[in-house]
């Protein structure tokens, strides 16, 4: 029986390593259009634009507004929902991001490194078939966290505006909101945590970019093909 091979195996240059399977890719894409559609209606909503002129019902600007920002929000929902699913019936890739290694001193040593790395004053890091330990920490906060932040949140101010009665107030509002103290709380913090999503996407997407150039291993086209090439 063969040895399992070491990740410096795995990543050796002209290896493809097959990462991400089709739920995750399917989901990351279906999560980067919601994430971008709620950030564009949420910064409306609560920033609205000038008065339409005429009849409010005639042109129903903000009606529209958030009324996709509440479908978006569903949709956004299933897919982590879905996700989540995906985690335990997917492969190791799969589940990276719903949990944290916190107890391996190799992985705290590779998020050191990462972060000298990014720094610009650290050396080339190790490679990584799936996410480095300065991703993995991110991920996990910003998406995993954040999204479950964001669902509790946005659907207890859903379910203040249905009132009592309905399913979102019963299951989301009347336990979220006395959580915080008040509505207002909710609201301001739906509001930060969405900016800290925004900002990490951006941060996000740079990264890919730099990583896909600097350390010559495929990022953005791993998300679209599932494989990951090392190419030195």
């Amino acid at each position: 029986m063969s040895a399992k091979p070491t990740r410096e195996e795995i990543t050796a240059p002209g290896n493809t390593v097959y990462v991400y399977e089709w739920a995750v890719r399917a989901w990351h894409w279906i999560n980067a259009l919601c994430i971008t559609v709620l950030a564009v209606t949420g910064y409306f909503i609560s920033n609205p634009p000038p008065s339409m002129p005429g009849e409010a019902s005639e042109s129903y600007v903000m009606g529209y507004i958030r009324f996709t920002h509440f479908a978006t929000a569903y949709i956004f929902t299933m897919a982590f929902l879905g996700r989540a699913y995906w985690a335990l019936m997917g492969n190791h890739y799969a589940r990276q991001i719903f949990w944290l290694p916190i107890l391996s001193r190799n992985w705290w040593r590779g998020m050191l490194q990462e972060i000298r790395w990014y720094a610009f004053v650290g050396k080339h890091p190790a490679k990584y078939v799936g996410h480095n330990p300065l991703a993995h920490l991110s991920m996990f906060v910003a998406i995993t966290l954040g999204s479950t932040f964001m669902i509790l949140t946005g659907f207890a101010q859903y379910g203040e505006g249905a009132q009592h009665g309905h399913w979102a107030h019963t299951v989301f509002s009347s336990w979220v909101i006395p959580l915080f103290g008040q509505s207002q709380n909710v609201h301001t913090a739906h509001h930060v945590v969405a900016w800290l999503i925004v900002c990490f996407v951006i941060t996000h997407v740079y990264v890919s970019i730099r990583e896909e150039i600097m350390l010559q291993q495929t990022n953005i086209s791993a998300m679209i093909t599932g494989t990951r090439t090392f190419r030195k």
